[in-house]
């Protein structure tokens, strides 16, 4: 195991893709085994140090950002231990890249849906944030396909989990260690909103079952050291296409079109193990006979004009395009085209300058233009010398159209330059504001809390898939309230008495 304390060592370790100023950490520690995390954690523990977990450090929230203490790097834990073809499952370690783990699977003839937009990420730091992101209209979010979890608590003791293994009882979740302690958690008692996606908080259902508690606890319960993921059969084909609209409300009718076909396949991933093979036996049945998408991505009238710079040959004088793909055997390729021909006719799409494709290569090149975006975006930042400001939130179906109408009426009226894309499917967008100045920074800060108070006031969420972190903990705080704060640091307590495990994270640690 590495230990190093030299600041020049530690700084890039400071600081994730939130660019959240000031962290700062004693220690660094590389472990190379969960015997080693084990030890870590013990000496932490007993010296009341905080620790922060540490991945590839993509996530937007400063959840990775230390401010003290130990920083302990899962970055050598990164083998791949099994894929098993029969049983359709990996068994990884928390440091294996996603893009890496993807193409291993679909080597095996498998294939492992989430989809989050950063490829670089770690697997660990997906399930820590319940990561999601273009194929969750179909399949879900990352807690769909964690079937066990190994967890080294903050004293060092060691959790095993499997899922369907142990749910709560009134309320109350028991575990036992490995070492045989007794553990026992009150589970928060909020209302989780009515929406597609969310990761604000703590999990909470009924019935809950334990492991998801840890899967979306941004590292403050334990930390993961093994994880076995559930895959599913490779699809034979895509049929994908980014779709231009001249009008923003022949856009919007053809999402409302495409949801409501693609609403009996939605998440049918998502159901226990028994019935997953009839549920993918039926999801390919239906797509015989109806389009059915498995994503569905928006981008609007001014994300196409920074789209331009990298593709020129991007329409102009369009109010806004969505990308959509959907699964094909060659049985179903030329029947589907044709569905999908007519919902775009019914809505006014302008199909002749539109594109559509069913190869892989040309597939890559629509992918490339949907992550196009986020880079253009990043460029104009630098120019700016100005952060930009994004918004994660996400409403209840039915209040989506007139949050995103409020959202660009703000912006437009503002004059702050701004691009709003994302996963529309799921009523999820991100605005992007882009200030100049340090006075349109101010504002920007102001219309982000009216985004949100307006989420709150719609039954929304204040974080869809980015997590919480240590920039959005004030956000959860208003849209939770003391009463429940408490409660999720009740939870933490149960399993990190000390408080020493992401502190920061979710909540301040005054709660704790």
């Amino acid at each position: 195991m590495q230990v190093k304390t030299q600041v020049e060592d530690l700084q890039n370790y400071l600081t994730d893709a939130s660019n959240m100023p000031g962290g700062h950490a004693e220690r660094l520690l590389v472990p190379e085994t969960a015997d080693e995390v084990a030890a870590v954690l013990r000496e932490a523990n007993e010296a009341g140090a905080s620790v922060t977990i540490s991945g590839a450090r993509t996530g937007t929230v400063g959840g990775a950002v230390p401010f003290g203490g130990y920083v302990i790097s899962l970055e050598r834990l990164n083998k791949i231990k099994s894929i098993d073809r029969d049983a359709k499952s990996a068994t990884v370690e928390p440091g294996v890249v996603l893009a890496d783990l993807q193409k291993a699977v679909e080597a095996e003839g498998l294939y492992y849906p989430p989809d989050p937009t950063e490829w670089s990420c770690q697997i660990g730091g997906t399930v820590a944030t319940n990561a999601s992101g273009a194929r969750s209209f179909k399949y879900g979010a990352t807690r769909e396909f964690v079937s066990a979890l190994t967890v080294v608590l903050a004293d060092g003791d060691v959790l095993r989990l499997r899922r369907g293994e142990v749910f709560a009882n009134e309320g109350v979740v028991d575990l036992v260690t490995e070492s045989g302690r007794s553990i026992s958690a009150q589970v928060p008692t909020y209302k989780r909103p009515n929406v597609r996606k969310n990761v604000s908080g703590y999990f909470n259902e009924t019935p809950l079952d334990a492991i998801d508690l840890f899967i979306g606890s941004e590292g403050t319960l334990g930390v993961i050291t093994e994880i076995e993921l559930r895959l599913v059969p490779k699809p034979e084909g895509f049929f994908s296409g980014v779709v231009f609209f001249e009008k923003h409300g022949d856009l919007l009718g053809f999402v409302d079109e495409v949801k409501a076909a693609s609403s009996g396949n939605a998440h049918a991933d998502t159901l226990s193990s028994e019935d997953r093979g009839n549920a993918l036996t039926d999801v390919r049945a239906s797509a015989r006979v109806r389009a059915s998408a498995s994503l569905v991505e928006y981008f609007d009238d001014r994300a196409l004009s920074f789209i331009r710079e990298k593709f020129p040959e991007t329409p102009e004088a369009m109010a806004g395009a969505v990308y959509f793909e959907q699964e094909t055997t060659a049985e179903t390729e030329d029947a589907l085209f044709e569905a999908w021909n007519e919902m775009l006719e019914r809505h006014f799409a302008d199909i002749d300058r539109s594109w559509f494709t069913t190869t892989d290569a040309d597939r890559e090149k629509l992918r490339a233009f949907r992550h196009a975006l986020p880079v253009a975006v990043n460029e104009r930042v630098v120019r700016n010398k100005q952060k930009k400001i994004g918004t994660d939130m996400a409403v209840p179906d039915e209040n989506f159209p007139g949050f995103l109408k409020y959202q660009k009426e703000m912006l437009d009226a503002s004059g702050i330059d701004y691009v709003i894309f994302g996963h529309i499917g799921d009523c999820h967008l991100h605005a992007n504001l882009l200030p100049k100045t340090d006075e349109e920074a101010t504002r920007s800060r102001h219309i982000y809390g009216r985004f949100v108070a307006q989420t709150i006031m719609l039954g929304g969420c204040v974080s869809a898939e980015h997590g919480i972190g240590k920039l959005k903990s004030k956000y959860l705080y208003v849209a939770m309230g003391e009463r429940y704060l408490n409660e999720m640091a009740e939870l933490k307590k149960a399993f990190d008495p000390k408080g020493i495990l992401g502190r920061g994270n979710m909540f301040d640690a005054k709660f704790v």
